[in-house]
């Protein structure tokens, strides 16, 4: 679903923050959107908290540091740290270049999917969302 000129794929699930989910059972992909890479420009270093680790909802998993500012990364989900998407360590330009795709960055097994969800956007209200940021 393109809005202005930013991708934000229907199947995902969106935080205010600019994160997107991709859930699968209680697994969840976590990334952040086309929106936010382009708000940042070019990213050159990505931290994001080691395997292992528990996130809550809304609070911060890591930073990303652009050219233009460092930000924080907001978990969307509760739960722990499965994996972490090391290729960002040597390629950050990966979040620039495949935000939905190779840019991911990480798996977090769930602790709360009912609830998670609940505080998350679909497309259309991520998209909305966007759209009142721009005007």
């Amino acid at each position: 679903m393109p809005v202005l000129d930013y991708e934000i794929p229907d199947e995902l699930h969106y935080s205010k923050e600019h994160e997107w989910v991709s859930l699968k059972g209680e697994e969840a992909t976590v990334g952040i959107t086309d929106y936010a890479q382009k708000q940042l420009h070019e990213i050159v270093y990505v931290e994001i908290q080691k395997k292992g680790s528990e996130v809550k909802q809304f609070q911060t998993m890591g930073s990303v540091e652009s050219v233009k500012s460092v930000s924080d990364i907001f978990s969307p989900v509760t739960g722990k740290i499965d994996k972490v998407n090391t290729e960002l360590v040597d390629s950050p330009e990966l979040l620039n270049q495949d935000p939905y795709g190779k840019g991911w960055l990480a798996e977090i097994t769930l602790t709360d999917l009912e609830h998670d969800t609940k505080n998350l956007l679909t497309a259309e209200q991520y998209s909305e969302y966007i759209k009142k940021l721009e005007e």
